[in-house]
């Protein structure tokens, strides 16, 4: 076999197909996000930054990174291994703590990010749990789609938020095999909610568990920025839920959040934990900073809020696409590979706005798209500005307005 032009052939078909990723070299600036620069070879221009999943701009909050330089000048930079050997410190004991209590939770279990945490809890779920059976939303995230693959567990995929076809598949089991129920809070993509007390009745109606990802809502719904499930007073009919600190936290790190007993079972059982080595203990240090802050501050997420409402309000003002969400992620649907990348390469070059385009397999080919996701840092004229760097962008391209 020829190695060179088979990897060659790939990369170029991609490219042909306007699907090739490009990695923007994007400087986020200390204490001044969303502002960043954009460095193309020796260009260093200021831009702003539209699409990042620092949704509150806590990673660079003072508290966070005084709390990070505090922890590093005590313990130092790494933790020094796994969990098991020499891993744990005091800051991951209080980081699991503060997660159980936003989430209202008897224990939860800190990962490397919000992938492995998904990853390793299901493929352990499934793997362990005799004949157990998943029901998993076509719309659920990569890493929990590769976590019930990689168990090997049987698995029925429910047409997305369609609790009459879950219904359906839940019937053709036996009510007492072990079933869990996998599906997002707030899809990243759509920016649409899940029914989720819907399917707490059909967890309890067919015996199963219910396992949901809260990665983008945690510290943007609820009252202590608990998630969706808060907000909905629902949280405690949820069996386990996976969250983020890379997101609304602005750090990196990903958990589980359940009952003392299944957040032991995977911690003793699942290689995706046992043998990964654990966070920094300043990483940590960080994160239980934020959410200190985070879980408190209404005004922060009411803030949010209304920045995505103005922005809506000024999109279809401007007959700009986009899906219609209540949420605070606000996709503009482009419909096509390259032109989506040209969209962004015109905004970022003539209009130092920053929208990574969005292509397949993160989204169905015909369905590219630009994702804004505000924050409460984004000024009414950086929004002024973003609306018409669209306009302009959307003329130049003949790109299809809104019906």
């Amino acid at each position: 076999m020829d190695y060179k032009k088979y990897f060659s052939d790939s990369i170029n078909n991609l490219k042909k197909s306007g699907e090739y990723r490009i990695f923007r070299n994007i400087a986020r600036i200390s204490g001044s996000f969303p502002n960043a620069k954009f460095r193309n070879y020796l260009k260093k221009e200021n831009i702003i930054v539209w699409c990042s999943n620092d949704y509150l701009g806590m990673g660079q909050h003072p508290f966070v990174l005084e709390a990070i330089e505090r922890a590093m000048k005590e313990v130092g930079a790494g933790s020094g291994g796994t969990r098991n050997i020499s891993g744990t410190s005091n800051y991951h004991i209080a980081l699991e703590n503060e997660i159980s209590e936003i989430h209202e939770k008897e224990s939860s279990l800190v990962f490397t990010s919000g992938y492995v945490a998904n990853d390793s809890a299901l493929n352990i779920l499934g793997s362990k749990l005799e004949n157990c059976a998943f029901f998993s939303d076509e719309k659920n995230h990569a890493s929990m789609i590769n976590g019930i693959r990689n168990s090997k567990a049987e698995k029925y995929i429910f047409k997305h938020n369609d609790t009459d076809h879950l219904e359906n598949l839940l019937n053709k089991v036996d009510i007492n095999r072990p079933k869990i129920i996998v599906f997002e809070s707030v899809y990243s993509m759509d920016g649409d909610f899940t029914p989720i007390e819907s399917y707490v009745k059909l967890a309890k109606k067919y015996n199963a568990l219910t396992y949901l990802d809260e990665v983008h809502a945690v510290g943007l719904y609820g009252h202590h920025g608990g998630g969706v499930a808060q907000e909905q007073n629902i949280m405690d009919e949820i069996d386990i839920i996976n969250g983020t600190l890379a997101k609304a936290f602005g750090l990196m790190g990903g958990y589980i959040s359940s009952t003392k007993t299944i957040v032991d079972f995977i911690r003793s059982f699942s290689p995706g934990f046992i043998f990964t080595t654990s966070l920094p203990p300043a990483i940590a240090c960080g994160a239980i900073a934020s959410i200190r802050y985070v879980k408190d501050n209404q005004q922060l997420r009411n803030k949010l809020n209304e920045k995505c409402l103005l922005i809506k309000e000024k999109l279809l003002a401007a007959n700009i696409p986009f899906l219609k969400t209540k949420s605070h992620i606000i996709p503009i649907i482009i419909g096509d590979s390259r032109l989506c990348k040209k969209a962004s390469d015109e905004l970022l070059e003539k209009h130092k706005v920053y929208l990574q385009p969005i292509n397949y397999p993160t989204v169905p080919r015909g369905e590219e798209r630009l994702r804004i996701t505000p924050c409460p840092l984004h000024t009414d004229q950086m929004i002024d500005e973003l609306i018409k760097a669209l306009e302009l962008t959307w003329k130049k391209l003949k790109l299809r307005k809104a019906a």
